[in-house]
């Protein structure tokens, strides 16, 4: 709040009596008397103007909004602040402010459009139900239009992703089955930075342009960690894109996050390991050769 400056006192307010003229003076002295009354009177009126007591002063509007704090500015423009949190189960692979290392030098890297059009493109066809789980669930594959990307492409290497006997089939209840027709039970979208941004907002989640999220349906892939993946996946890219399936559809399945369970041990795919390996060794899968889980202590 800007403290208003009180009023000054007028040069009038000093003048409290009325000075005699000159002795025996007489009825002489009255004309200059009463002219330099009414001067006074004319400047008791403007030191009042200048004060700020008429209502023409406003302009401690641009004062006060310029002393408004930036987080301020953020709220009552409607965006969430970074403590709000989403009333659903949403889900993103890590918070982009705790990034462990920097993505590849922009020089080096393809090219990556920072946002599109909010459309897709569905890939054609379908696969066979994998998996021996008590539920199927149906998938769609969707590329944001305008990509290099395929849509075939993409959705041939997510389904490699989920048939692997390393997967979500493992756990012995899921069985996947890619569609591109009627209804899913969840859609795989690759999408531009801005595009996931805006997907995952909606569900109160913070992305920006950096990472991946899991909200309702939808399980986001974010274009530049797609093509990028991250320092320690930078020599094995598709083995990046593995976990970020993996990771994502593990928390359309109901899995929270882990974390590394001892040194040279496995990470864990439900661990958010663009953060750093914590000591642990680079691994994309929920399983191993022998079926067995790959965890460790639970996230608060």
């Amino acid at each position: 709040m800007i403290n208003r400056r009180a009023s000054q006192q007028s040069p009038t307010a000093r003048s409290g009596r009325r000075r005699r003229g000159p002795a025996g003076g007489g009825g002489r002295g009255k004309g200059p008397l009463l002219w330099g009354l009414a001067a006074l009177a004319v400047l008791s009126g403007a030191a009042l103007a200048v004060n700020g007591t008429t209502p023409a002063a406003s302009s401690s509007d641009s004062s006060d909004r310029s002393a408004i704090e930036p987080d301020s500015v953020e709220g009552e423009l409607g965006h969430p602040s970074p403590e709000s949190k989403p009333s659903t189960s949403p889900a993103n692979e890590e918070s982009p402010d705790s990034v462990a290392s920097p993505s590849p030098s922009p020089s080096s890297s393809p090219s990556i459009p920072a946002s599109g059009p909010g459309t897709f493109t569905t890939a054609g066809g379908g696969s066979g139900t994998v998996g021996k789980g008590a539920r199927t669930l149906r998938y769609k594959v969707v590329v944001e239009k305008g990509l290099a990307q395929s849509a075939a492409d993409v959705a041939g290497q997510v389904e490699g992703v989920l048939a692997d006997r390393r997967g979500w089939t493992a756990d012995g209840r899921s069985g996947f089955r890619r569609v591109s027709t009627g209804t899913a039970d969840f859609v795989v979208r690759l999408a531009t930075p801005g595009t996931v941004d805006e997907i995952c907002g909606r569900y109160g989640l913070r992305t920006r342009g950096e990472v991946n999220c899991s909200v309702g349906k939808d399980v986001v892939v974010n274009l530049k960690r797609w093509l990028l993946a991250t320092p320690v996946y930078a020599d094995d890219v598709d083995a990046y894109r593995a976990l970020i399936i993996n990771h994502e559809v593990g928390h359309f399945l109901g899995h929270g996050h882990v974390t590394c369970p001892g040194a040279g041990k496995p990470a864990p795919a439900m661990m958010q390991q663009i953060k750093g390996m914590r000591g642990c060794t680079p691994n994309v899968w929920p399983y191993d050769t022998k079926g067995r889980l790959v965890t460790g202590p639970r996230v608060p």
